[in-house]
């Protein structure tokens, strides 16, 4: 069964939302203050991430990579290159230790090397 064109809804258009209209032709001066308040608070939130986003634009124009992947694998390369430094440095600690004759501790402390380094 068709519908009439009175009973038909209609859909408005999805502009910027709007205020309801106000039933008296004054405003309310407390929701004008509320209205202030709010876009001031607009205009701030606005203000901020502009500031933000310069942020972002630029520490992403100091980093060396854009890709993120290429990073990672950056770090773990160095990272690899490190502990076979450390292996190597430990391995002369422990000679080092044995023609001596002490711990590997011994030989740490004399060295002012932490357990931790």
């Amino acid at each position: 069964m068709p519908s009439s064109p009175a009973s038909a809804e209609t859909i408005p258009d999805a502009g910027p939302p709007t205020a309801p209209p106000s039933s008296s032709t004054q405003t309310d001066p407390l929701e004008a203050k509320k209205t202030a308040a709010l876009e001031a608070k607009i205009a701030a939130l606005d203000h901020q991430i502009k500031e933000i986003e310069e942020k972002q634009r630029e520490i992403d124009g100091r980093l060396k990579t854009k890709d993120p992947q290429a990073t990672v694998q950056a770090h773990i390369k160095l990272l690899h290159d490190y502990n076979e430094i450390r292996d190597v440095g430990q391995g002369l600690m422990g000679i080092i230790a044995d023609n001596r004759g002490v711990r590997v501790r011994d030989v740490y402390q004399d060295f002012d090397v932490g357990e931790g380094d």
